[in-house]
């Protein structure tokens, strides 16, 4: 299983061997290819039952607060075959009762100015390209790799990534350790963290492709590698997915993802899948761009937890906030998901969104997972139905200016009969108004 991790340097080995990647012309660095970029973005929220959906309890998790972070940077071509980029993040919550310290009561709590991004780039990106450091790793519909913005400190990568690009087609060749954030030291992934006995080690190849003209192509495979007391994990994910272009289909569009696992997890045999289906048609004439769509998502879950096998899907590094719910109460696992979307443009600078999801567990022997793909809403009751739900996902997304953005949504929870089956029941609320300053 670990030959995902082995391909990766050997491609970089023959790349460098054969001369496909430029050999370094001799010139003096540029000076006026320098910029600094500089993001300072605030959210405040208000969450009342999403972690308990209970009224009679008053928790910590039912409170407001203020999630803020700035972000300063620079980006560099010294050379025509060198790119440069450093990024420095700070991030606070403030105002809120529960502990301000990452993933902890679902915080994202504090983390002082840390260092966000970090790399070399060799060669030409739209050509070849060897990209060396902390960094950002985004594949597809970001339902198994991406950098969940959403969350204040969200996520990079320690990484080697190399590039190659056609006009139809690229592919990626990686291998990485995903960054952790820490409130009072350095943030580290496995390969710099040498008192952390997990090492980690995620790597992937990702091919996409645009020679079937309506539509994107892309064919993967991820695999994961981590070590435990309980047993390690060592497993890979083989999957597809083919997306529709709306101005190529006289407005309709349409994806189908599929994947695959099998491997290991903590020390137990993996077989497990999900897929995602949807279709949508754009009224691309129409004064307000109107989209209506329909989607359904699958994700296994593991009908017998002393069977010394597991069928969970593995949801990855994914950024889940948007296609399963602004609530983040699902993951891509143990779940059925059916999601109506409509949207619409009343203004150049306005759009607006009304998703409405319904919930199902797949398999009510197992748990259901929270959008951490870790955290469980409620012990297992396999004699629970398996129906945990709707919510209502209403968003508006304006650009004040060239410079500045604001982002305001509510969303409501309507507790199923899992809920019930299980304990309390009662209904959730989420508001949220989001500024975003970007230079």
């Amino acid at each position: 299983m670990r030959s995902l991790a082995l391909i990766i340097p050997s491609l970089v080995s023959l790349s460098l061997l054969a001369g496909d990647l430029p050999a370094p012309p001799v010139e003096l660095p540029k000076t006026d290819n320098f910029q600094f970029t500089f993001q300072a973005r605030v959210r405040g929220e208000y969450r009342n039952n999403v972690f308990d959906f209970n009224d009679r309890l008053d928790s910590k998790t039912d409170d407001n607060w203020l999630l803020h972070r700035i972000r300063l940077g620079i980006e560099w071509q010294p050379l025509d075959w060198l790119q440069v980029t450093v990024q420095g993040q700070d991030v606070r919550e403030s105002f809120s009762d529960r502990a301000d310290v990452p993933l902890q009561q679902g915080a994202e709590g504090d983390d002082a100015f840390d260092l966000r991004l970090a790399s070399l780039e060799f060669g030409n990106p739209k050509q070849l390209s060897l990209k060396l450091g902390r960094q950002v790793l985004s594949y597809g519909d970001e339902r198994l790799v991406g950098p969940l913005e959403w969350l204040n400190f969200s996520r990079t990568f320690d990484a080697v990534k190399l590039h190659y690009q056609q006009k139809d087609w690229w592919a990626d060749g990686f291998i990485s350790s995903v960054v952790r954030p820490h409130e009072s030291h350095f943030n580290t992934s496995d390969w710099s963290d040498t008192q952390n006995s997990r090492h980690q080690l995620f790597s992937g190849l990702y091919f996409s492709t645009s020679l079937i003209p309506v539509q994107t192509t892309d064919f993967y495979a991820f695999h994961l590698h981590e070590e435990a007391l309980i047993g390690n994990t060592d497993f890979i994910t083989l999957g597809t997915r083919m997306k529709g272009d709306p101005l190529k289909l006289a407005g309709w569009d349409y994806t189908l993802e599929l994947a695959g696992q099998a491997g290991k997890v903590q020390g137990q045999d993996l077989r497990a899948y999900a897929f995602h289906l949807e279709g949508g048609y754009n009224w691309l004439q129409t004064g307000w761009k109107p989209r209506l769509a329909m989607e359904y998502s699958f994700g296994s879950g593991d009908g017998n937890a002393k069977d010394g096998k597991v069928n969970t899907f593995q949801n990855l590094f994914p950024t889940n906030h948007p296609p399963y719910g602004f609530m983040d109460t699902f993951s891509w696992q143990n779940m059925h998901n059916v999601v109506l979307r409509m949207a619409a443009q009343p203004h150049a600078k306005v759009k607006t969104n009304l998703d409405l999801h319904a919930f199902w567990l797949a398999d009510t022997a197992d748990a259901w997972y929270r959008a951490n793909g870790t955290t469980r809403v409620r012990g297992v009751n396999p004699k629970a139905s398996n129906y945990a739900g709707a919510e209502a996902d209403f968003t508006i997304n304006t650009k004040i200016s060239k410079h500045l953005d604001m982002l305001l949504g509510y969303s409501h929870f309507f507790a199923g009969t899992y809920l019930s089956d299980t304990g309390t029941a009662d209904g959730a609320d989420f508001a949220y108004l989001m500024l975003t300053l970007n230079y």
